[in-house]
């Protein structure tokens, strides 16, 4: 199967040098070249390209835009941006508007045929260097959202959650945390009253579907 490249790129040697690479492979076919986010767009409609390498920063039209555009007009294009940025701002925006890979310039030339592959059966490819920038912006943006026992209760009133919802009474809990049986009740209370479940079969539930306890 041979594989329909359109290269967007403002810097005609990153152009030379992109086509140089893939043409070594026999299945690779570069269909039009592009300098910038217009162009990009109208060569994806007029040269139907599998997969379009994308310069993220463009004159024109930037490449995230351009990437939104040729999607909106064919979702089944296969992007890969590429850039200079290793800014968690441009991953995600480049993600968000639909590329599934993400490279730097300065290791392309490296993993373009392996990024390129893989986009092509559907798979995401983000380059090794930035992993960890996308990992932890996720994280970051996970802490900033999430609303689950993980975030919303105190480890030690996990602690007691995960007993009630085991069965255990008032008192053992006491007994098994070193603590009073009118402490226990205190967690108890700060538990529900932050969850707004108040008994403690739903107790149960929410602890079993936080992943508290495996009941």
């Amino acid at each position: 199967m041979i594989i329909r490249v359109l290269l967007a790129d403002d810097h005609a040697i990153i152009l030379d040098g992109l086509a140089s690479l893939l043409e070594r492979n026999t299945d690779f076919k570069i269909v039009g070249r592009a300098g910038d986010g217009l162009s990009a767009v109208r060569l994806a409609a007029e040269l139907f390209p599998d997969i379009v390498i994308m310069d993220i920063s463009m004159p024109g039209l930037n490449g995230i835009e351009a990437t939104r555009r040729i999607l909106a007009a064919n979702p089944k294009r296969k992007v890969i941006a590429l850039s200079m940025h290793n800014d968690s701002r441009y991953i995600s925006e480049a993600l968000k508007s639909g590329a599934l890979g993400y490279l730097l310039k300065e290791s392309a030339f490296e993993e373009l045929i392996a990024a390129v592959r893989t986009v092509m059966k559907g798979q995401c490819y983000l380059s090794a260097s930035i992993a960890g920038v996308v990992i932890k912006d996720y994280v970051r943006r996970l802490e900033k959202t999430e609303s689950g026992a993980f975030s919303v209760l105190t480890p030690r009133e996990r602690e007691v959650l995960q007993a009630l919802a085991e069965g255990l009474s008032t008192k053992e809990i006491a007994c098994s945390l070193s603590v009073s049986v009118k402490t226990v009740e205190t967690y108890r209370s700060q538990i529900m009253e932050k969850l707004d479940i108040h008994s403690v079969a739903e107790l149960t539930k929410y602890a079993i579907r936080e992943g508290l306890t495996s009941l």
